[in-house]
Order: C-alpha cells, then structure tokens, then sequence
C-alpha cells in the first residue's frame, strides 16, 4: 500500500523477528556474546539468564542465536513454559527427538531417559543446551525441574547447559528464599536495555535501508518524539513508525516530523490518563467542581480517544459559538472562575482561533510565565497562545495538538505553579467569547 510511495520493496517496520532486519546494538552484542557462551562454553555448567523488557529483542536475538549454533550443540527450544513440571520434561524430551512411548506422565521415566540421551551425548562429543522463552512464566514447581536437570552429570562435567530469557519479573522470582539454589547456578547474567535516543535514529535508519528505502522519511523532530513515545523499546518503535508511515501515504506526505508521529503514538499506544492532579478542585467553587466532576463522568474527558491518521489534516474552522462567561473587574488584578463560567468552557470546547474574553485571559494567565510570555496587551488565542498550549499539553502528559479542550481546561486549573493567585470576578456582567 505504502511501499511505492516510499519507494520501499518490504515494509520495513514488521514486528516479527526478522533476523535480516536485526540492528546489534552495543548492548544486543553483549546479550548475544553471553548467549553464545552458554552454548560454547557451558558457562561452567551453570544457567546462563537474559532479561529485558517487553519489546527490547529478546525473541530475536534467541533466533540469532539458533542460527549460529554450532554443529556440535543440540538445542531444545521451549517457547510456551507455562505448564507442569511433567510436560516440561515432555517438551523438552521432543524437542530433543527422545522416544517417550511409555514414558508420558511419569517425571522419573522422563529424567532417566533424557539421562541416558545425555550420556550418549556427551560420549560423542556433543553439547546439549535447554533454551526456555519467556521463562517468568514458569511455576515455582517447573522451576525447581529445572535445577534438578543440571544435577545430570559427569565427574567433572554438567551434562545440560541451560539458558533462561525472560522479562524482569524472573530476578524478582530468583529473590524468593525457596529459590535460592537456583539463583546460586545462575553465572552469567545480563539484563538487555532499551536503545536511547541516538540508537534509536539508527536502528530506524538500518531497517528502513534494508527494507529497501533510499530517501529517509523521518525528519529530526521525529525522531525525537519516536523515542519519547516508544522509550527506545523496538517493537513499540516498530508500531509507531508503521504507523507514521501509514499516515504519511494517507496524506501524501514525503517527509514526517513531530506532528504525525505524534497522531500516529497517539492512536496505536495504549491510552493513560492524563496525569492530573487533584488540588485545583480546592480553588474552584463547588459548583464548578459538581460541573467538571459530571462531565468527567458523562465520559467527556476522562478517557483520551484515539487520534485517527485522517484526523491529522487542518479542519475546517466552525463559526465560533458563544461561551457565557462573567466579566472581570477592571480593577482586579487576579482570576477566579465562576462555577458557571467554568462549566460552560467545559461544556462549549474547545476554543476557538481568534477567541479573545475572560476566558482566554484566564488561560493566558495559567500559562505564564512557563509557557507564554508576559503581556498586558488583551489576550487572543493566537497560534502564540497555541504553541503556548502544545508545550503545556506535553508537560502535562495530554495529546499536543494546541485544542483547548475539557481536558486542557482541567489540567489548566489543577496548575498550582501560576504565577497568579485565583482571585474573584465581577459577576454582575457577562462578556462572550469573541
């Protein structure tokens, strides 16, 4: 679909574990070389243990691994290790191509004919490695199989060379007490970390060359938002980019920055609240808290819609509909909204380009002077006042595409660093929003 307009043969972005597409950073290169030593070495007959978040590579450097296995190693790969103790040792049995006619369902007919397979190994010259997958997913009980398995041996050799890869939850099962003989045979560990942001750019760049692609499509500010977003883990790299490209095409656009890649996290991330806290609600009158809690509730704001690709071009502006608001006092140097007034800005966002009146006073005001310069010019929700907003949307953990919305109008009240107290308005007027 996109791939001609890149000029790409393959897509690029695939979340499968392409060994053509893989990118070794320094840190993969490490977790790789302990790999290997576990199956070329032994690692003195003890486990070898790779950890890493979700998403950092741990299936793909395990095919990498299996490709370059050498001829003399048998490897028994477990994938699914969330069974018994017993099927383990079935799976790993068939992994290792032993006859088990007879033998199912009996722990000890399992161990003492992959006993024998080992011995016979071993006579031969040959090395025989246990790789297990997702290995957090093991039961205490499978666990302890497991550090049995490494009491098969010779006088002076361990006869099962076993490598554990899984995510962070497997230390802290290793921590427990009744796990401490194993967590004594571990005796090469590493713990496989996200790419920061300028490995980032280069992996983006690797698997865009391989797929094909000659001119680049993500400008800096991209880049630096897909980092951001992903936090350098890259299958979320991988699902951002896709989608980026997607929008791209969509849109016929040739290069990205900031604003799609923005759109397309936005929409193929899991949504979070905005992180928001509470203490505005003791600055605003109750009526106004009662508005804002029975908007949150109706589902207005509470939950962060996805952001469509179709969504990223300019709509068309609709006439301005009017917002009551109350006046404020000339004299008055500070702001507090009404219950009335707040509950309306609520209900009749988002603002409006042009939009000029207390209210936008009142979001000037919040936004400076973090995000907006001083002025004692009338404010004017201008594409200033947007950029204004765009930083403090980001800050604020929202969607930053400059709408004042319910949701920016919520975390602008629960600012407690303005540099203005919220003070009261003259009520006795009311001013529209022009």
């Amino acid at each position: 679909m996109y791939l001609e307009h890149y000029g790409l043969t393959e897509p690029p972005f695939s979340i499968t574990p392409d060994p053509r597409f893989v990118f070794l950073s320094e840190r993969h290169r490490d977790a790789l070389a302990h790999l290997l030593f576990g199956i070329t070495q032994g690692g003195g007959g003890g486990f070898v243990q790779l950890t890493g978040e979700v998403g950092t590579g741990k299936t793909t450097l395990c095919r990498l691994l299996l490709e370059q296995v050498p001829e003399n190693a048998r490897v028994a790969l477990v994938l699914n290790p969330r069974v018994t103790p017993v099927e383990l040792l079935e799976s790993i049995c068939e992994e290792l191509h032993i006859d088990l006619d007879g033998r199912r369902g009996s722990t000890k007919a399992l161990v003492d004919a992959l006993n024998v397979y080992l011995l016979d190994a071993y006579a031969q010259g040959l090395r025989v490695v246990l790789v297990i997958d997702e290995a957090q997913n093991l039961s205490v009980e499978a666990l302890e199989q497991v550090r049995l398995l490494t009491n098969l041996e010779t006088p002076t050799q361990k006869l099962l060379q076993i490598v554990l890869l899984a995510q962070p939850e497997l230390r802290r099962m290793l921590a427990r007490e009744d796990l401490r003989q194993l967590a004594q045979r571990i005796t090469a560990r590493f713990h496989l970390t996200p790419l920061d942001a300028s490995e980032t750019g280069d992996y983006l760049r690797h698997r865009y060359r391989v797929a094909g692609g000659t001119r680049f499509p993500f400008d800096g500010s991209a880049l630096k938002r897909i980092h951001a977003h992903s936090g350098g883990v890259p299958r979320l790299i991988n699902v951002i980019a896709e989608r980026s490209l997607l929008a791209g095409y969509a849109h016929d656009v040739a290069m990205l920055d900031a604003r799609w890649v923005d759109r397309a996290a936005a929409e193929v991330l899991p949504a979070s609240k905005p992180r928001m806290r509470w203490t505005w609600m003791f600055a605003l009158p109750a009526g106004a808290v009662l508005a804002a809690a029975a908007f949150a509730f109706a589902g207005g704001w509470w939950t962060r819609a996805p952001v469509r690709a179709d969504a990223v071009a300019k709509p068309t502006p609709a006439p301005a509909r009017p917002v009551r608001v109350a006046a404020m006092a000339p004299a008055d140097t500070t702001m507090r909204l009404d219950a009335e007034t707040f509950a309306a800005a609520l209900r009749d966002a988002p603002l409006r380009q042009g939009a000029t009146g207390v209210m936008v006073e009142w979001i000037a005001r919040r936004l400076r002077p973090a995000y907006l310069p001083a002025s004692t010019a009338p404010a004017v929700f201008d594409t200033t006042m947007q950029d204004a907003v765009r930083r403090f949307q980001h800050d604020a953990g929202l969607v930053a595409d400059g709408v004042v919305g319910p949701a920016t109008l919520m975390a602008l009240a629960a600012r407690d660093d303005a540099p203005q107290r919220l003070g009261s308005l003259d009520t006795t007027s009311a001013q529209g929003v022009k």
